[in-house]
Order: structure tokens, then C-alpha cells, then sequence
């Protein structure tokens, strides 16, 4: 006879027992885990807002770097953490969206993940080593085919190595992709002329491209760059396939409670949205800032994935 007013009892309890969840949280440190070694666009932006959070909540974040296998091992590691609120990943779209078109079985669940908030759009930049002479991509094709087999170049992300490879056949340039490995070893290998070739983030670039050590020959996006003004555009050359825009997302493990998604939500944001942050730490470093809805991002994710699955299509490669 009693056991209907005990089963409410039970469920209002635990109605109230959430969000007394999220007023005391955090107690203990974060953990952010990034898929990408140090010195990424991804990791100096992350350990940025630790430091804030850190202020704002009296309990530090500390960064856990996993990266390797095309960004697998930074999905894995995060789609395996605990779904307890004290694990935040900041990911990217090969993690996301593209890796679950470019392999026939993953470590992880590309879906399982709980969106936070699309931090930015990461503007990239396809630049050579000064040293090269060259100012187009014409003139690198026409080096790269009289030093046949000699000039590498390094991609990390998919969309824009697919782009590379379709640049490739039809220009008949002769450069071979190295794997991507951290950023600031992917910038040194360009600086030193082991890898002279790069396409990826432009924060990496712009000091170099300032001081004339690099040359900058085209940008992603639907429009130039404020920063590089007289940079093209790829579509500006010609290039119609298919292309998505490269992006870091926060995501948490699947089952970490609403209540604490929307929190680290609605701080991230406010963060985000200081002005001075905002400008020296973002627009003038290159990245669009976006820190949309949980649900947003998740719309997002899903017209991405769809777009991925396009690009991966028109290339033609088969999943490994």
C-alpha cells in the first residue's frame, strides 16, 4: 500500500540530488584530455581556459595529451574515461566526424560522446619553407616534379590531405605525405626543410609568415583571412571539391550528467567571450570563435559527419 508515495520519494530525491550535483561541482581537479601533442593550436588553447577555470573554480585542469593514429587514441582515451563530470576532451573533426569514414572498425564510438560547445573554427593555411622560391601552387608543382621524389609535405588534417592528394593527380606534382606527429615538430620540420610542405593551422604560421621564413599560398574557407589579406582562397584558385572547415569541439564522455555538460557549457563560453581573451587569444591568433548550445553542436556534428562522408567519397579512398 505504500510503495507508490516510497517510489516518489525515491525519484523526487534523486531529482534534487542533480543539480545539488552541479552546485558542488567541481570538488576535485579536471582532467582535459587533447588529441594532438603539445604545442597544437588545441593544447595552448585548452591549457588558456584551464588557467581561467582554474581561477573561477579554485580547482586546476590538468592536460593529458593522447595523440597519435590520425587522432584514435584521443577518441579512445576519452570515449574510456569516466563519465563523472572530471573529464572534458577537446577534439577535433578527424576524431568527431571523419575517422569513422576512413576506418572500417575504431577504438571508439564516434556518437557516444556528449557534446559541450564547438570552441572555433581553426583557419588553415597551406605554406612552404621560403627557401623554396615558390609563390603559387603552379610553381611548387613545377619544383616538386624537377626534384621528383625529394619534397614531402605534412596534412594532419583529413579534408585538407585529401585535398593535397587531389591537387596532387591533377597537377602532377610529386610530393609524398609524412605522418603528422606534434605540431611544433611538424613546424620545425617545415622551418628546417625536412618537411618543407605543411597545411594546418594558421596560428602556427603567422610569426614565420610575418618574417618572410615561410610563404604562405592559400587558406581554407569561404573567404580570406583578416590576417592574410592577400592570401587566396582555394576556391579563389579553382578548387571545387568538396572541403570541410577544421574545428576543435568540447565533448565529454557519454552519461556525464546534463546538469554539469551545461556548466562547463555556460563557464567555457563566459570565458570565451571576454573580450580581451576573445581577441588576443583567438581572433588574433587566427581562430573563429564559436561556443555554441550543446544541442547546436550536436546538430552540427551530425551535417558534419554527413559532409565527411562526402569527401571521403569524392576521393575515393577505401576505408583501411
Amino acid at each position: 500500500m505504500h510503495r507508490l508515495p516510497m517510489l516518489l520519494a525515491s525519484f523526487l530525491g534523486l531529482a534534487c540530488a542533480m543539480p545539488a550535483a552541479a552546485q558542488t561541482y567541481p570538488s576535485r581537479p579536471i582532467k582535459a584530455i587533447t588529441s594532438v601533442g603539445p604545442g597544437g593550436t588545441s593544447d595552448i588553447f585548452i591549457r588558456l581556459v584551464g588557467d581561467e577555470l582554474h581561477k573561477r573554480w579554485g580547482q586546476p585542469v590538468i592536460v593529458e595529451m593522447r595523440p597519435g593514429g590520425n587522432q584514435t587514441i584521443g577518441g579512445r582515451s576519452c570515449a574510456e574515461a569516466a563519465n563523472d563530470g572530471y573529464t572534458i576532451c577537446i577534439l577535433p573533426g578527424e576524431t568527431l566526424s571523419y575517422n569513422k569514414f576512413l576506418y572500417r572498425k575504431l577504438p571508439y564510438d564516434p556518437e557516444s560522446f556528449e557534446p559541450i560547445t564547438n570552441a572555433f573554427f581553426n583557419t588553415q593555411v597551406l605554406v612552404v619553407q621560403g627557401s623554396l622560391k615558390v609563390k603559387t601552387l603552379d610553381e611548387l608543382a613545377a619544383l616538386s616534379k624537377a626534384r621528383s621524389k625529394t619534397l614531402s609535405y605534412v596534412a594532419p588534417g583529413a579534408p585538407h590531405a585529401l585535398f593535397m592528394e587531389k591537387w596532387k593527380a591533377a597537377s602532377g606534382a610529386d610530393l609524398v605525405r609524412v605522418p603528422f606527429r606534434a605540431g611544433t615538430e611538424a613546424v620545425n620540420g617545415v622551418m628546417s626543410g625536412v618537411t618543407p610542405v605543411a597545411f594546418f593551422g594558421i596560428a602556427n604560421w603567422l610569426p614565420h609568415i610575418r618574417e618572410g621564413t615561410v610563404v604562405a599560398l592559400a587558406v581554407e574557407g569561404p573567404q580570406r583571412s583578416p590576417l592574410l589579406p592577400d592570401v587566396p582562397t582555394l576556391a579563389e584558385l579553382g578548387y571545387r571539391g568538396s572541403m570541410t572547415y577544421a574545428y576543435f569541439g568540447l565533448v565529454a564522455p557519454g552519461g556525464t550528467p546534463k546538469p554539469i555538460i551545461r556548466q562547463l557549457r555556460d563557464e567555457i563560453t563566459s570565458i570565451g567571450n571576454d573580450p580581451d581573451f576573445r581577441q588576443k587569444r583567438m581572433i588574433d591568433v587566427g581562430i573563429v570563435p564559436i561556443f555554441n548550445r550543446p544541442e547546436e553542436f550536436a546538430r552540427f556534428l551530425q551535417e558534419d559527419r554527413a559532409a565527411a562522408q562526402r569527401v571521403v567519397q569524392e576521393s575515393g579512398i577505401q576505408p583501411q
